[in-house]
């Protein structure tokens, strides 16, 4: 009998606010231990949290750029659980009535477009972290009361592949929309997987296991190439799967059984008390609207149609927005933007890069020893934004090359001096003389020279070895400095040679 996967993920997601959800403490990353808490975020007795309107704001953007509807009405419910790291002992979520509900994720994937639905996206408090030591453990609130996003998809995703799509397509969006910065080794993203196995052909869902707390993409994609093998092979020996709660072990690449799973009764939801249902006015909901985004999917898509982009070209300026609105303001200006995207992507963004790390070393080299180098001021905008030329000198520059004023090899020098002192390329070109010759008349003497000084390849040539050519092509570019004409010289070369 053959089986497949049904999985579905719950992703954990830190929303980008200054502060906790219920609290004025920062939600900043890499303080010092239990030195961001405050009586509401551990819990002490008496205190009323306050929600964080942003987080609110974002949780309604985040509904929006899944395609999620706004209910009229949500609330936030109690859920009590009983772990050192939940100071209040229960979290305040969203149970019944969430913020979010029933919306979708397309990404690419096998060649095509998948989609998985979202089934809810709910807004809820971050727990503390635990460190385990030697002879003890240790608990630092810091992260506790930080607000949470809990994206949960409907069991659309049938591979540990898939899965690793729809989670980096995810993050993609939350970034693009500004809802986190999803940075993994910060904590920012974490993920729980459900997944079960069936008989191909049937419906009915097979016994859920659930592994908890996972920490990267690729983690993901690794517990569940072994986890859904293991759960096969379970069965085929005759053996019973029942409900439960599994943890991955990275280290020895096993899933490992934890508890039996919770169901929704035991964690007693209840309505909290001290938290007024939220409903969103129009304008308000007019507000969150103003701040969706195109999302990275529709905007590759967009770039291949309206610039007849090829995917890579449409990926480069999907993954780098500034460098992709830098294109397009010039794009929107060419008859030839695959011409500019060459120039942007192989010349531009090398040389930012160059840039980059050139002032990185310098940092470096100039800080004392115990200093943290500080982040470069250059890259995405601020880097695009300090360019010592206009964007229409690019223009000018590929306007210069397909006009064949000037050679490929002389734009490439062109475009350097350029970048690095912000002169028209036009200017540039008559200053050093790189105006390529297209005169017959000086081009066939060029192409006389060539072939009196190298009667071997002129011989190699007329005997068949069509690669003689491109030799003597180079002398003819040699003897005129780069300046012929290469398209020129190589019509004018074969006819003389097959003369």
């Amino acid at each position: 009998m053959d089986y497949e996967a049904v999985i579905g993920l719950e992703t954990h997601v830190q929303l980008k606010t200054r502060s906790k959800m219920w609290c004025g403490c920062a939600n900043a990353f890499g303080a010092p231990p239990n030195t961001h808490v405050c009586p509401v975020c551990l819990g002490l007795p008496g205190v009323l949290p306050v929600p964080n309107e942003e987080a609110l704001r974002l949780t309604a953007l985040t509904g929006l750029l899944l395609n999620c509807t706004l209910p009229a009405r949500a609330k936030f419910d109690r859920k009590s659980y009983f772990y050192p790291d939940m100071p209040k002992n229960y979290q305040i979520t969203q149970y019944d009535q969430p913020s979010t509900a029933n919306g979708w994720v397309e990404f690419e994937f096998q060649g095509g477009t998948a989609r998985v639905r979202i089934t809810r996206a709910h807004l809820e408090e971050d727990v503390g972290k635990s460190t385990h030591f030697e002879r003890h453990s240790g608990v630092d609130f810091n992260r506790a009361g930080v607000p949470l996003l809990e994206i949960v998809s409907e069991p659309d995703i049938t591979s540990a592949d898939m899965a690793y799509e729809y989670l980096n397509a995810l993050k993609d969006i939350l970034v693009y929309g500004g809802v986190s910065d999803c940075d993994m080794e910060k904590g920012m993203v974490r993920c729980d997987v459900n997944v079960s196995v069936r008989p191909v052909g049937t419906k009915e869902l097979g016994a859920k296991i659930e592994i908890k707390n996972m920490n990267s993409f690729s983690g993901v994609r690794r517990a569940l190439e072994y986890e859904i093998p293991r759960q096969i092979e379970v069965l085929k020996r005759g053996g019973k799967l029942v409900q439960s709660t599994r943890r991955w072990d990275d280290v020895a690449g096993i899933t490992e059984e934890m508890r039996t799973k919770e169901d929704a009764h035991d964690y007693r939801y209840f309505p909290d008390p001290d938290l007024m249902p939220l409903e969103p006015t129009a304008e308000w909901l007019a507000e969150v609207r103003a701040r969706v985004v195109e999302l990275p999917l529709a905007r590759k898509q967009r770039f291949m149609r309206d610039y007849q982009l090829p995917a890579g070209d449409a990926e480069v300026f999907k993954n780098d927005v500034p460098l992709g609105d830098y294109f397009e303001r010039l794009a929107k200006q060419s008859k030839n933007p695959k011409a500019v995207a060459n120039w942007v992507i192989n010349n531009l963004r090398a040389k930012l890069t160059e840039a980059t790390e050139k002032e990185a070393a310098e940092t470096m080299m100039d800080s004392e020893p115990p200093l943290t180098p500080r982040l470069s001021s250059r890259g995405g905008e601020g880097a695009l934004a300090s360019l010592k030329f206009p964007p229409e000198f690019l223009l000018e520059l590929v306007a210069l090359v397909e006009a064949k004023t000037i050679s490929s090899s002389a734009a490439q020098q062109v475009f350097a001096e350029m970048f690095d002192t912000g002169k028209a390329p036009s200017a540039i070109v008559q200053d050093r003389g790189l105006a390529q010759v297209s005169d017959t008349a000086a081009i066939e003497k060029f192409c006389d020279e060539a072939i009196a000084a190298n009667p071997g390849p002129v011989a190699d040539y007329r005997n068949g070895k069509a690669a003689a050519l491109n030799f003597l092509k180079g002398q003819v570019m040699k003897l005129s400095k780069g300046k012929a004409n290469p398209a020129l010289a190589g019509d004018i070369l074969e006819r003389k040679l097959k003369a």
